[in-house]
């Protein structure tokens, strides 16, 4: 099936786009002004951008030009006096240093029924010398090759071919094409290719990876580097291993609508469906499929749905859905990802995270993070954090529920055994109220809830009571001076032995009141509701033996009472 899928591949004509940025025509008269400057200008005259690294020229250089109505590539010509070479796509022109020049000598050219080899020499024009590991490729066809040390290399093609076109390219060297017609005759001289500015603006972000460099051979990161923009696309490939391809060192430079890898590949994108039995490397981007029994790595961004038995990860943007062991987004994601260990966008997520150990968003969550073990957001929530242990957010405008709850500022609602907002409440409210008259409580979080840990004892030589608990509380604030807290909070009653349980439940509204900034007085009534299965008599000696007061009501079995609570509260 491999080799019928291979020879079905090499069957495919590709087609790639042609631009024309370098022959829209601009007129300046520009005098001693920066390189970069003018750079600028000719985008914005031109409706499209530079790139190139900036080390390619001193970016203080200055340039004196007078151009009426030329072509941008002469224009380049000019500033740069031919050492810079120019790729275009359909919004980037690409510069790249290219001092040198070299030619194609063809040294042995054999034909025979739909069967061309040619074989030959890549030389450098100035020196004379000979160009190792420069690649030499059919753009059309999709073969290649690199030269060995003495500068040779050795191509076949099959099938019918008006012109065959050889293209070499290397890093510092300005590309040259060499035209072979259906008759054999060679003409070196004069042949502007239509194609040559074909490309697409790709980074090397999987050579630059560590898996990259594991899996790819030393020839194709080479090509690569010698190849960095062109680009074209084919209904097919198949691939055994990433260079035992359909479209062999070529596959990086392909875009497939139909990929399939037995163990695994090496392509410039998918607009389809690609399938690995192990991984999948993809330069570019991914639409619509990709799944693998291993793992995909994407250097551009992924629409459509990704799956992998272990993990994902892409460079660019996720638009769709991710489901791994674990998934990993550099840029910004839009959907879902689920996994069983963990899920990372690095920069803003909208949709829903979920996952069973922990999530991370490092800008915006504009959706929902569900973990077993925590979840951060890194800058602002607007949605919802749900975790067994603890949620993570800068700034929540949503709500989080958790065993601990972290935000630094929140006009959200956090659900949790402890809520800490840096700039929220930090409370130690000290009260009295009608069963015990020594209480200490610690309050964290916001207005909209906070947390309540709270402890006291009733001092008695007779009645001593001891007790912890918490609860949850909302604030209604009318003014900087007056608000009512609303509280409800439950405490287990220590009453001299564990035997029993003692559980008191309150309802309080307090009236709060703020004498100065950082100080409050507070005071209101309280509901209480007493559970216990502890008969009359069985605290302790100089405990309290009787909870519950002789006005109260019955309800559902239990006993219930009106109280008071008084205070202050330090912030």
């Amino acid at each position: 099936m491999f080799i019928f899928l291979a020879s079905f591949c090499n069957a495919q004509t590709p087609v790639a786009n042609h631009q024309n940025n370098l022959s829209k025509r601009v007129t300046f008269d520009i005098k001693k002004q920066k390189v970069s400057t003018v750079l600028q200008q000719i985008s914005t005259a031109g409706n499209f951008y530079f790139a190139y690294n900036g080390a390619l020229f001193k970016q203080d250089s200055l340039v004196t030009l007078n151009a009426k109505s030329l072509p941008v590539r002469d224009v380049l010509d000019q500033i740069f006096d031919g050492k810079v070479d120019y790729k275009e796509n359909d919004k980037y022109i690409i510069l790249r240093y290219a001092v040198n020049h070299f030619t194609i000598e063809a040294e042995n050219i054999t034909t025979a029924e739909n069967l061309y080899m040619i074989s030959g020499y890549v030389i450098d024009t100035e020196t004379g010398k000979k160009v190792k590991q420069a690649s030499v490729y059919e753009k059309k066809l999709l073969q290649s090759t690199l030269t060995d040390d003495d500068g040779f290399f050795n191509l076949k093609f099959k099938g019918e071919h008006s012109a065959i076109i050889l293209t070499a390219s290397k890093e510092t060297y300005r590309d040259t094409a060499l035209v072979f017609l259906s008759s054999i005759d060679i003409r070196p001289q004069g042949y502007d290719d239509p194609d040559k500015e074909k490309g697409a603006f790709f980074s090397n972000a999987i050579e630059d990876l560590g898996i990259g460099k594991f899996f790819l051979s030393t020839k194709q990161r080479i090509q690569n580097i010698n190849i960095p923009n062109f680009l074209a696309n084919t209904p097919f490939q198949a691939s055994l291993t990433p260079g035992l391809s359909s479209h062999g060192m070529m596959s990086s430079k392909v875009v497939n609508k139909v990929s399939l890898n037995l163990l695994g590949g090496y392509t410039a994108g998918v607009n389809g469906v690609e399938v690995a039995g192990l991984f999948n490397l993809t330069k570019g981007d991914v639409n619509k499929v990709q799944v693998a029994g291993l793992f995909n790595v994407v250097g551009g961004s992924v629409n459509g749905v990704q799956v992998a038995g272990l993990i994902n990860n892409v460079r660019g943007n996720t638009r769709g859905v991710q489901l791994g062991l674990a998934n990993m987004v550099k840029e910004d994601v839009k959907g879902f990802q689920i996994s069983a260990l963990g899920n990372v966008a690095s920069k803003s997520m909208k949709g829903v995270q979920l996952t069973g150990l922990a999530n991370i968003s490092s800008r915006e969550m504009n959706g929902m993070q569900i973990a077993a073990l925590g979840n951060m957001s890194s800058r602002t929530l607007k949605g919802m954090q749900i975790a067994g242990i603890f949620n993570y957010t800068r700034n929540n405008k949503g709500f989080q529920l958790g065993l601990i709850n972290v935000a630094d500022t929140s006009t959200g609602i956090s659900f949790g055994l402890l809520n800490f907002v840096k700039t929220g409440y930090h409370k130690i409210s000290l009260s009295t109220n009608d069963l015990i008259n020594a209480n200490i409580s610690l309050k964290t979080g916001n207005a909209s809830l906070y947390t309540i840990l709270m402890a006291g004892k009733n001092f008695s030589d007779t009645a001593t009571i001891e007790t912890f608990g918490l609860g949850f509380g909302h604030d209604f604030i009318f003014n900087k001076t007056i608000s009512i807290a609303t509280e409800l909070t439950a405490q287990q009653l220590h009453l001299g032995n564990w035997d029993y349980s003692n559980i008191l439940t309150k309802f309080q509204a307090n009236l709060q009141i703020q004498l100065f900034k950082g100080f409050s007085i507070f005071g209101g009534p309280t509901y209480n509701y007493y559970f216990s299965n502890a008969p009359i008599g069985s605290s302790a000696t100089n405990y309290k033996q009787q909870i519950v007061p002789n006005k109260h009501q019955t309800i559902n079995g239990y006993k219930g009472w009106l109280g008071f609570n008084a205070g202050i509260t330090i912030m």
